[in-house]
């Protein structure tokens, strides 16, 4: 009899779950068409400001193009499903964190909260990183080295396919100071490992740069470098925790 109670109390309680998660879906749902709504009326704006970097560096009576006759609609249609994306992703990770943290023991609900806080601003400071620093010297660069006689007059949609891939790769590079704090956290590496592989992630950093960044030393060094004092920030941060850890198990044996 109490097997059966048991997995009648288990049932109800994952349906339970499940329509919590039904009803936090649907909040993320209203909000991101509210806020895409209140947006498409701006997509022409939105999409001028993304591309204000470029426009701004191209050779005078040049601008940019549609090849598809389809781009000028779309395009910033597209655009501004991503913006919305990106204004609503606080929102949307707070009902993911509101449905984990339940499950959580409490010094793991002390912890996740500044990191979930910092993940969300370290990733719009990769996009702003690209849109502010990068972007102007990238595509500077990519205009002065076009062979005599081209005219550079870039495609709207292709354009925006190219920004929303640095907007990504950067957002997610800056990320780095929150995988190692977590990876420190967890046991899977050292301080002292890391410490010792410094030389290869300095080498690293600058391998990705190179893959993401025009082939010039400066650009690379503009990603290469913020991100290896990224990956420094969550080294010292990962040093402190575990000194912390330290210190309060040795009150509580001393206790």
């Amino acid at each position: 009899m109490s097997d059966t109670n048991n997995s009648i109390q288990k049932e109800l309680t994952l349906i339970g779950h499940l329509v919590e998660l039904r009803d936090r879906i649907l909040k993320c749902v209203v909000v991101l068409l509210i806020v895409f709504l209140g947006l498409v009326s701006f997509a022409n704006d939105i999409y001028a400001y993304v591309a204000a970097p470029l426009v701004s560096v191209l050779p005078p009576d040049t601008s940019m193009i549609a090849i598809d006759p389809t781009s000028p609609f779309f395009t910033p249609f597209k655009l501004t499903f991503y913006a919305t994306l990106f204004v609503c992703a606080p929102f949307i990770l707070f009902q993911l964190w509101a449905f984990i943290a339940p499950g959580l023991y409490r010094n793991e609900k002390s912890l996740a909260i500044p990191l979930f806080v910092s993940s969300v601003f370290l990733f719009y400071a990769g996009m702003a990183f690209a849109y502010f620093v990068l972007f102007g010297i990238v595509f500077s660069f990519f205009i002065s080295v076009a062979p005599e006689g081209i005219a550079v007059a870039p495609d709207i949609a292709s354009y925006l396919n190219f920004v929303l891939k640095i907007f990504f790769a950067f957002g997610f590079a800056f990320e780095i100071p929150i995988a190692v704090f977590l990876f420190v956290w967890a046991g899977l590496i050292d301080v002292e490992s890391l410490q010792s592989k410094r030389p290869y992630v300095v080498v690293g950093c600058f391998v990705i740069a190179m893959l993401l960044t025009p082939p010039d030393p400066f650009t690379q060094s503009l990603l290469a470098i913020p991100m290896w004092i990224l990956f420094e920030l969550g080294l010292y941060f990962g040093k402190y925790f575990l000194r912390k850890k330290e210190r309060e198990q040795a009150q509580e044996n001393n206790e």
